[in-house]
């Protein structure tokens, strides 16, 4: 079960129960008066960056700022949660609403990886932040071993943002140009400003997704990927 492989025995269930109900749930049922998770994967967030960025400063005193905030770009990303997620069983207890669910919801990276945060988000709630540590380190270890070994997920974004820092007249900017889609199953497309101009666009089933793809697209049309 997910409580056990977490290794955390909640004080306080209903935060547990909080952290594992997707709005498209909480919507469904309203007169219930649910609450969803999207707080508590906001918190989770902050939580994990700072856990995450405190392990890699002390467990990887050779690597200046720039690597340090490429590790922790990959090892926090969508994919590395989602992938977490996956481990936990989140798929699994996460409650979706009936749209959602017959979408493929329970296997959407985006609704996994926010999960991910926002049970971590119900542990540091529920037991502060030594249990929110002993979270986190279960798989952030792992994690950035797999990434320094170039085992995880490109992340587009960072590599753009290291690319356009060495110009400081150049400015970077991801705005949301539309939806599509019903609610359960939308399409994101996010225009990449480059200088105030759009130059490249990238769709995704979150924003964060859209972000990396529209990322990817500027560095091929500036031949690096």
């Amino acid at each position: 079960m997910l409580k056990d492989k977490i290794g955390y025995d909640f004080h306080d269930q209903a935060l547990f129960c909080k952290a594992l109900t997707h709005s498209s749930y909480a919507n469904e049922q309203r007169g219930k008066h649910l609450q969803n998770n999207e707080r508590l994967e906001f918190l989770g967030d902050s939580v994990l960056g700072f856990i995450t960025a405190d392990y890699l400063y002390n467990h990887f005193p050779e690597l200046p700022e720039g690597e340090l905030t490429k590790l922790r770009a990959a090892i926090v990303c969508e994919q590395a949660l989602y992938e977490v997620a996956k481990e936990l069983g989140i798929d699994k207890e996460i409650r979706l609403g009936h749209g959602e669910e017959t979408s493929g919801g329970r296997q959407r990276p985006s609704i996994l990886a926010d999960a991910t945060e926002a049970l971590l988000g119900a542990v540091y709630l529920d037991g502060g932040i030594n249990a929110a540590r002993d979270f986190v380190l279960s798989f952030i270890p792992r994690k950035a071993e797999e990434a320094r070994q170039g085992k995880m997920f490109k992340d587009y974004k960072t590599t753009l943002q290291e690319i356009v820092q060495k110009n400081r007249q150049e400015t970077l900017e991801y705005r949301l140009a539309g939806t599509s889609g019903p609610d359960h199953d939308k399409t994101f497309t996010m225009d990449l400003l480059l200088n105030s101009n759009v130059f490249a666009h990238g769709q995704g089933h979150s924003k964060k997704e859209a972000e990396q793809m529209a990322a990817k697209q500027a560095l091929e049309l500036m031949g690096i990927c």
